[in-house]
């Protein structure tokens, strides 16, 4: 490992903790949109059964926010750490959406803290759920100021260059860049769409484990509900996404679809493999779809890779990520949809185990879908960090102990890992819903058992 450059282990680090990170920071947009409308639920209905799944998921939430400020914190390290030469390029540009993403965070975390602690404290509910939007507000807003960043790291502008530095920065215009857009409609829908996948798997499994309580089967109706909806959502993002890369960044959709030459009515190309003769074997091809889904016209012209130099080309690999990105989506459409079908039909069962073991699947398979995506979107802008000005190997640190991190790193996350999954299965564990309800709400425990 150590006779790999500084560059690579740069990368290796940066991608560990993303990966890393990402799965908390998905979460923690996602999660607060579903207590929120629980809650709301709960209230409207008059329904302890979602009032309770909305303290339930606070509660866990809360373990899991804490595990990605850490995370988060060390993304601000390392780009000063490990990428120094592009802060000094770049710094002052993203310094405002890194600022207001920390404002963000902490407008979340007052409000959340209110939230938590003011459980039947006031006299009409309504107040309680009241708290609930700044919360969501505030995840939106933190996923909005990073991915701004991400976003000018695409397609920058607001700025001059003089002498290799970044003047005349204007930082509302490099923050509204092209890409924030397409980008912020995609992170918001998939972190939806995850958290609600991971939290209908986890009700799906305790339903198969013989839990299938009124509470259960609630939970899963709202969170498989909400998986259909922000699959819908993520559909018609990734269309808008296509069309933007179309545009904007036509090598980095090019490499996606291993589409070689420019030409016009260009098939969509599933899967395959390359010989070596760059030539696609063993794919599955869709007629002119390529053309209609980057530029509406199943005829349209669509850019090839032979427009651009080699060295400026992303590895071809990243093919492979964005198909399973893509087929993950369908799949949590599909299987959403399906449940909601089986639902309706009363002769049908939507609690038998065949389709909830395809909703177990589903939670993990999305949050991959995320981690691919996240791929895709990072390697696919290879080999620049910051788009036509700034590679990769210029961002980079020189120092001797990159390796060294990585492994401390490394050490860090499966702790922090182990810890996590060990502190939400002793705070759920010995503490069954059933329990809960009645414990909080004995008036509505009773009336069921009259009933």
């Amino acid at each position: 490992m150590f006779e790999l450059d500084n560059v690579m282990l740069s990368r290796l680090l940066t991608s560990l903790t993303l990966g890393f990170h990402i799965i908390f920071a998905t979460i923690g947009v996602g999660v607060p949109l579903l207590i929120s409308i629980a809650e709301f639920m709960g209230i409207k209905k008059k329904d302890p059964n979602y009032t309770l799944l909305a303290r339930r998921w606070t509660r866990g939430f809360i373990i899991l926010v804490a595990v990605g400020v850490v995370t988060g914190t060390a993304i601000g390290l390392q780009l000063s750490l490990l990428w120094p030469s592009f802060m000094q390029v770049a710094g002052n540009v993203i310094s405002l959406p890194l600022f207001l993403e920390t404002f963000a965070f902490f407008f979340e975390a007052i409000f959340l803290g209110a939230y938590l602690y003011t459980w039947d404290r006031f006299k009409k509910p309504i107040y309680h759920w009241f708290l609930s939007i700044p919360v969501v507000i505030g995840a939106g807003m933190s996923a909005f100021f990073i991915t701004t960043v991400n976003s000018f790291m695409n397609t920058p502008q607001g700025f001059d260059v003089k002498d290799g530095a970044l003047v005349n920065v204007q930082p509302l215009v490099a923050m509204f860049n092209p890409a924030t857009p397409t980008k912020v409609f995609h992170v918001l829908s998939t972190a939806y769409l995850t958290s609600a996948a991971i939290l209908a798997a986890i009700t799906a499994f305790y339903i198969i484990r013989k839990r299938n309580t009124e509470y259960h089967k609630k939970a899963l109706k709202l969170t498989v509900g909400s998986i259909f909806i922000f699959a819908l959502l993520t559909a018609v993002a990734g269309d808008l996404s296509a069309k933007f890369l179309a545009h904007e960044q036509p090598e980095k959709l090019a490499v996606a679809e291993w589409h070689f030459e420019t030409e016009e009515g260009a098939d969509l190309i599933l899967f395959g493999r390359l010989n070596e003769d760059n030539e696609v074997e063993n794919a599955l091809r869709l007629p002119k779809a390529l053309s209609f889904l980057a530029t509406g016209d199943f005829n349209g012209e669509v850019v090839g890779l032979d427009q651009f130099p080699e060295d400026e080309i992303a590895p071809l690999w990243v093919h492979y990520m964005f198909d399973l990105m893509v087929l993950i989506g369908f799949y949590s459409l599909g299987v959403s949809l399906l449940y909601l079908i089986v639902a309706k039909v009363k002769k049908w069962n939507e609690n038998n185990k065949w389709l909830l073991w395809l909703i177990v699947f589903n939670g993990p398979l999305a949050m991959l879908a995320i981690e691919f995506g996240w791929i895709y979107a990072e390697v696919g802008r290879q080999p620049w960090i910051l788009r036509g000005y700034m590679t990769v190997a210029e961002g980079a640190t020189t120092s001797p102990n990159v390796g060294w991190m990585l492994l401390l790193f490394i050490l860090l996350y499966t702790v922090l890992g182990i810890g996590v999954v060990t502190v939400l299965r002793k705070l759920f564990k010995n503490n069954p819903a059933e329990s809960e309800l009645e414990r909080h709400y004995p008036e509505f425990t009773a009336k069921g058992e009259e009933r």
